[in-house]
């Protein structure tokens, strides 16, 4: 008798493939354009090695020189530096028991499977507020920084608050570059306390799905990771985002596609069958880079293969290489 097997619900380059693409799309940070996939990351994380390197020629000084007799040029010179990501290795597995179909009635593995992209898409958001912890602790990311925050509720006014004047000094940050800056992150703290302002905006989604926050025409990222502290005294000190497009570039390799020797499935999706405890196991390996673009990853206090999510937090992982303009992010310590 004919059987229905997962292999045939679950064809692995194609499924590879789906969450890659999922992850990379439906994510508030890839859906504002804050993450952007780039197929030269592609081919970098497909390479070898933990690290890879990003040449690039820093920007020539634009002072005069003015001809005159007798007066020779000074001669200068352009100057090379690189930035660097890390390539991060992932995996997860998960098991589903035949009575939990017996009993439930449904098809919890089919279940497991369509939940995968949405699983990956909140590890990435992870990783992206762990790597801006980490980037704004390095001291190199001081100037891409405004701190407003007062460390008491005493101490609190409009001009430590995130409003709409201290939002513009937030852009200024970057200078003549601000205008770059299209979307903000904020805790739902924060987006609550500038709806009671009037100062969230509401437009229609092209698609006629929910409706797109925005805030001073930036489009804003509602996000419960973000950091909120304890302020020294009382109260409590938030930290908000400014970006710009393509601030994080994104970058997968897809895996080995040959067929497992001795398994089932390939490199990157691959399922098992625990017989005897009538188990079916499903794993999802990626490797890929996420990375913030101007901000070297020096992996100096990281102990194995990829980094924690508590070593992307770790200030002495990082050094800003880019100009503090050319680094499309400002953080903002602010309270509520």
């Amino acid at each position: 008798m004919a059987k229905t097997a997962i292999s045939d619900v679950i064809v692995p380059s194609v499924f590879e493939k789906y969450v890659i693409e999922r992850t990379a799309t439906l994510s508030a940070f890839g859906a504002s354009g804050i993450v952007e996939s780039d197929p030269f990351f592609d081919a970098l994380a497909a390479g070898g090695g933990n690290t890879v390197d990003m040449p690039f020629w820093q920007d020539v000084n634009p002072t005069r020189q003015i001809l005159a007799d007798n007066a020779p040029l000074t001669v200068n010179k352009i100057t090379a530096s690189k930035d660097i990501a890390r390539i991060q290795m992932d995996a997860n597995a998960w098991s589903v028991n035949d009575l939990a179909k017996v009993l439930s009635g449904d098809d919890p593995m089919g279940a497991l499977v369509e939940l995968v992209g949405d699983y990956w898409i909140r590890v990435d958001q992870g990783l992206i507020v762990s790597s801006l912890k980490g980037l704004f602790a390095s001291a190199t990311m001081a100037g891409n920084k405004l701190s407003i925050a007062s460390e008491s509720i005493a101490g609190q006014s409009s001009a430590t608050r995130l409003n709409g004047a201290t939002f513009v000094d937030a852009t200024v940050k970057l200078g003549d570059r601000g205008d770059r800056l299209t979307a903000v992150a904020m805790h739902s703290g924060t987006e609550a306390a500038l709806r009671k302002l009037d100062l969230i905006d509401f437009i229609p989604d092209s698609e006629g799905k929910a409706q797109i926050k925005t805030f001073q025409g930036r489009r804003v990222i509602v996000d419960d990771g973000l950091p909120v502290r304890n302020g020294t005294t009382d109260g409590q000190v938030y930290t908000s985002y400014l970006f710009g497009p393509g601030a994080f570039a994104r970058g997968a390799a897809p895996l080995a596609g040959e067929p497992l020797m001795g398994g089932h499935g390939t490199e990157g999706v691959e399922w098992a069958r625990a017989a005897l405890d009538s188990d079916t196991n499903f794993i999802n390996r990626r490797r890929f880079i996420l990375h913030p673009r101007g901000v070297k990853f020096n992996s100096a206090a990281v102990a194995g293969t990829s980094p924690t999510n508590a070593e992307l937090e770790n200030a002495a992982n990082w050094t800003r290489v880019f100009e503090n303009k050319n680094v499309r992010i400002v953080a903002v310590d602010h309270n509520n």
